[in-house]
């Protein structure tokens, strides 16, 4: 059977819960903490608290179909597998951060963004090391030099910080005890704060 035709407002509806692609998944945060709080100043407290509500059962349901989901998933190797493909997928790996059902902790999803961003860096004369993650802080030691590029700090630092953030959104803040590096020419990686 042929699906109807969408209205002009359906398609609206549809293209607005469309699902974010790869690295948007903080604009979609963003509009919905915008959403929230549009609901969170509106008029009538009957309606507001009656759409608070509607919003929490969503979320509550979302999160308990999660959790089966993912327990079935690590009932077979074969499961496993797969939902550690769907954990490459920033809004598969930040909805279930969400609802506390993400199976690796922040430290190991922290090196899994380091090693991404790896090869980046080395290409620019540069790498990185985790030192330790203390209460959502993230501690990096950058080392090496860049001496090829003008701006190249601040794209080094936006590749650490974007890789880290894509893997593990509930960082709360990344900063660098810098390593020694050997005396060359030409500037340091910056410090990322």
């Amino acid at each position: 059977m042929a699906a109807a035709p969408q209205s002009e407002t359906q398609r609206e509806v549809v293209d607005s819960i469309a699902p974010p692609q790869r690295g948007e998944f903080r604009l979609q945060t963003e509009r919905v903490e915008k959403l929230a709080g549009r609901l969170q100043s509106a008029g009538d407290p009957e309606i507001r608290a009656t759409a608070l509500d509607l919003v929490q059962s969503v979320v509550e349901l979302h999160g308990a179909a999660l959790q089966r989901l993912v327990d079935s998933l690590l009932k077979t190797p074969a499961g496993e597998q797969a939902l550690s493909e769907a954990l490459e997928n920033d809004l598969v790996s930040s909805m279930l951060l969400l609802h506390n059902l993400h199976p690796d902790d922040i430290e190991t999803r922290v090196l899994r963004g380091i090693e991404k961003a790896r090869p980046y860096l080395k290409s620019h004369g540069g790498d990185v090391d985790l030192a330790g993650v203390r209460d959502g802080i993230v501690h990096l030691r950058l080392h090496g030099t860049c001496g090829s590029c003008p701006g190249s700090s601040i794209t080094l630092k936006n590749a650490v910080e974007d890789a880290l953030f894509e893997v593990a959104p509930d960082i709360v803040e990344i900063v660098s005890e810098n390593a020694a590096a050997p005396k060359q020419s030409g500037p340091q990686l910056v410090t990322i704060k």
